[in-house]
């Protein structure tokens, strides 16, 4: 599956990447496309980190959630020593987002955070064996949304006005 087909197709999207990518033209094209988006930064739930999410999931209505769980997975381990979600926990959230029509969209781009990008890899290897991950280049997506649009040239198609005298 590829961007265009998850918006299509998709009721739940939640986008994952590492720190640092622009998400704003991905967020602003979700919003576009009629989905509500949430962002979910701040801290986790100190007993159950997934509560925020399920209750997210529980809305009726197209839902795009701007990430978190992943990145507790990915960033946890970095800069704590350990994860406060477990794979048991992810593998839920993974199978609710599925079950709910959706989808994770892995981020890519340009980032110097190398480990982070590859446990996000391995991460989400693991994850789309339970839900669709759709990966979206933060650097194309950025490009492809400020080209000008250009006029289409058909045979008989003119791109200037045709003036009749």
């Amino acid at each position: 599956m590829i961007l265009h087909q998850a918006l299509a197709r998709c009721r739940t999207l939640v986008v994952e990447g590492p720190d640092g990518l622009d998400r704003r033209v991905l967020l602003a094209e979700l919003d576009r496309h009629r989905f509500t988006v949430r962002p979910l930064h701040g801290h986790l739930h100190h007993v159950d980190p997934t509560r925020p999410y399920r209750e997210l999931l529980s809305a009726p209505g197209r839902l795009a959630v701007d990430g978190g769980l992943v990145h507790e997975l990915v960033y946890g381990p970095l800069r704590h020593g350990r994860s406060r979600v477990t794979w048991i926990q992810a593998l839920d959230f993974a199978e609710a987002v599925a079950e709910r029509d959706g989808a994770l969209l892995h981020l890519t781009g340009g980032t110097d955070d190398t480990e982070a990008v590859r446990a996000y890899e391995r991460a989400l290897r693991t994850l789309a064996q339970h839900v669709p991950v759709v990966t979206v280049d933060t650097g194309e997506l950025a490009r492809t949304a400020h080209d000008p649009v250009r006029p289409i040239r058909q045979l008989g198609f003119r791109a200037s006005p045709l003036t009749l005298t």
